[in-house]
């Protein structure tokens, strides 16, 4: 329970009678002024040129201690403090004419800062400045550079860009310290943290409450953060039973496909087909036509084929995300009907994806709302979809104009979370959740709430660091001290483009990470034609199949981990730190705690047939050998199909679960 003291000169936070934080009388901790930003769009990723037109500081004058709190009092306006619990919620009162605000904390030179979305090079903060503004993870531009590098020979594996360059498809302004505590702003609006420094200086672009949260370890920690940003439901049983396969090109294909890996002794829960409702071939690949309705031309008797794979335990996924393709019928219903977001001259608004334009359906318009709810309802709940990747959510223009009038700028990051909120109310009135399965990809504040799963996004198909295997890992490690902890990855990267695509080292190496994950699901990839596949030959069918019956024989496991993520908001990937208070523990972005008892180190290079492994101080028992370590550093074999993988000793179960299923 958070107690506030007044102390001389001091307001002092008390958490359960230990001081964590002290407010100073003459301090300047608190900042207002006014500015504006202008925003350029391309293609999702934006950019953004921001002015300061006034910034006034606020030194500490007094503190008034209420029933509830207290007032920290500024010469001109005041933070109203409201205890609630283990958290404080700090209101900022009398500064109706600003827009702009900063607030600053402590900051320690061992201090480690984690969150602010989904960040997917860095996993500590500290010394970075992050911007909180949802769009596009990976631009044309540097795919683009990539591949000009790519054939000039120039191929590297660790190179990574300037903090400032990348962008995210889930952003939230949270984050968590090494201290024990938690910073989330109740703003819609862009956020700056700086983390460099001796203060953590957070600015916001509007006046806006924000929260400060303490516990005495990490896991009471987060299940304070998502009593404010929620938690994800339990999911569907059939979740676990195996590997859900990418599969594209029609419904004889995708048969085959199955009976493919079925007959090489494979674990399958689900057949996933982007293209359920048809294909568009463009200049970059084979993408997807918008329009939320069953192609019969491309998949003949697919309702019948959903029925007779469903009786095999096997459930078929499609696709969907708040666009229309403009040459297709619901985008002509749509638009008759003004529920599309419009442009300045009143004409619908046709954003620019990668080669072709499409409208968006305006979803704060009410009844734009619930015609977009009721055509998942009926063309994919009803037709029999047991779930699907709701995609996108990051393009919103701020130059738009919104059936609600709202200011694009104020909704902008806010809009993946209404997208979730959209199939997350389809399942829950048709009755489904915790039938049906969607994930998403873009998300901000209250995305925890109301979307089911995460994936990764569109990520490169090859080893680097900045989108490529290695950048999963610290990208979900930063979503699940956010608040959202259930994610997942495409098998083998998305992005293939002429040289960018995937190779057999790369796939099973994916493969394997994807394993101890709480969900295995494959992708074919932008070009399917360029990308090794899981039926490329027997010896990868063979590969992949072991490797479903792996994930399988976790289900247990995992369904108790996924559990805990409902009950008490602490994700089912964690960082080491959770549980271990060592120096490499906060540094360590790229190992992972798969609930509390499984270590997973994926190998994130080519080649790399042994590689030296950090494990926390406990008793560690090798899945692949069975060997026995200590806490320390160690180097352990890692041949293709061993990723390495270590059990604590006192979880017998789950490592007999293994160890049956790697016979």
């Amino acid at each position: 329970m958070i107690e506030l003291q007044l102390d001389g000169d001091s307001l002092k936070v008390l958490l359960n009678g230990k001081e964590r934080l002290a407010f100073q009388i003459g301090s300047e901790i608190f900042a207002v002024g006014n500015g504006e930003n202008s925003y350029s769009m391309s293609r999702g990723s934006f950019d953004i040129k921001a002015k300061i037109l006034s910034k006034h500081m606020r030194r500490i004058s007094r503190f008034h201690l209420t029933d509830d709190g207290a007032y920290v009092v500024f010469r001109r306006g005041r933070l109203k403090l409201e205890i609630k619990g283990d958290k404080i919620h700090f209101i900022p009162q009398g500064f109706a004419q600003y827009n702009r605000m900063w607030f600053a904390l402590p900051s320690g030179d061992d201090e480690g800062f984690y969150g602010t979305g989904e960040i997917f090079t860095e996993f500590n903060l500290k010394g970075q400045k992050a911007t909180v503004w949802v769009a596009e993870h990976i631009n044309v531009k540097q795919t683009t550079t990539k591949i000009l590098n790519n054939m000039a020979g120039f191929k590297n594996v660790n190179f990574v860009r300037q903090f400032s360059n990348y962008e995210s498809y889930y952003e939230q302004p949270t984050f968590i310290s090494s201290k024990k505590y938690f910073y989330h702003s109740d703003t819609t609006a862009r956020s700056i943290f700086n983390f460099k420094g001796d203060r953590t200086v957070l600015q916001t672009d509007e006046i806006a409450s924000f929260w400060l949260g303490f516990a005495d370890d990490f896991e009471h920690l987060m299940t304070s953060l998502t009593e404010i940003v929620g938690r994800q439901p339990e999911l569907p049983d059939w979740v676990y039973d195996g590997q859900i396969l990418g599969i594209q090109g029609g419904t004889d294909v995708m048969l085959e496909k199955y009976d493919k890996v079925i007959e090489h002794g494979g674990k399958v829960n689900g057949v996933w087909i982007q293209d359920w409702e048809g294909r568009r071939v463009t200049a970059v690949g084979k993408q997807l036509f918008w329009n939320w309705e069953w192609d019969k031309e491309l998949y003949p008797n697919l309702d019948k084929a959903i029925k007779d794979l469903n009786t095999k335990g096997c459930k078929v996924l499609g696709y969907c995300n708040p666009f229309l393709a403009i040459e297709k019928p619901l985008y002509k219903e749509a638009s008759k009907k003004g529920y599309c977001v419009k442009d300045m001259e009143g004409n619908d608004y046709l954003v620019k994806i990668t080669t072709f334009p499409a409208a968006m359906v305006d979803l704060t318009n009410p009844e734009a709302y619930d015609w977009i709810k009721g055509i998942i309802k009926k063309n994919m709940i009803g037709f029999g979809l047991s779930g699907w990747m709701a995609d996108f959510g990051e393009y919103l223009p701020t130059d738009c104009v919104l059936y609600s009038g709202e200011e694009a700028e104020l909704v902008h990051n806010a809009w993946p979370a209404i997208w979730a909120k959209v199939n997350r109310e389809a399942l829950e009135e048709t009755g489904n959740l915790g039938k049906i399965l969607f994930f998403t990809r873009s998300g901000f504040t209250d995305t925890p709430k109301y979307s089911v799963m995460m994936w990764n996004g569109d990520n490169h198909p090859d080893f680097s660091r900045d989108f490529g295997l290695p950048s999963i890992i610290p990208a979900s490690l930063s979503l699940s001290v956010c608040g959202f902890g259930l994610v997942h990855s495409d098998i083998g990267g998305y992005t293939t483009i002429l040289n960018l695509r995937r190779n057999m080292e790369l796939y099973k190496r994916w493969f394997e990470m994807n394993t101890f994950s709480v969900l295995m699901r494959g992708h074919e990839g932008l070009n399917p034609d360029l990308n090794v596949q899981f039926d490329a030959d027997d010896d990868i069918l063979d590969f992949c199949s072991r490797m479903s019956r792996i994930h399988a024989s976790l289900k247990p496991y995992l369904q108790d981990a996924v559990k805990k993520n409902a009950e008490e908001g602490v994700g089912v990937m964690r960082p080491l730190f959770f549980y271990y208070d060592e120096k490499e523990a906060y540094d360590n972005g790229y190992e992972y705690l798969l609930g509390r008892d499984v270590l997973v180190a994926p190998v994130c290079r080519p080649k790399v047939r042994e590689m030296q492994v950090y494990l926390p101080n406990d008793e560690w028992i090798h899945l692949w050998s069975g060997k026995e370590y200590g806490g320390g550093t160690f180097t352990v074999p890692c041949p293709l199909g061993e990723t390495p993988v270590f059990v604590r000793k006192t979880n017998k179960e789950v490592l007999s679960l293994l160890q049956e299923a790697i016979k």
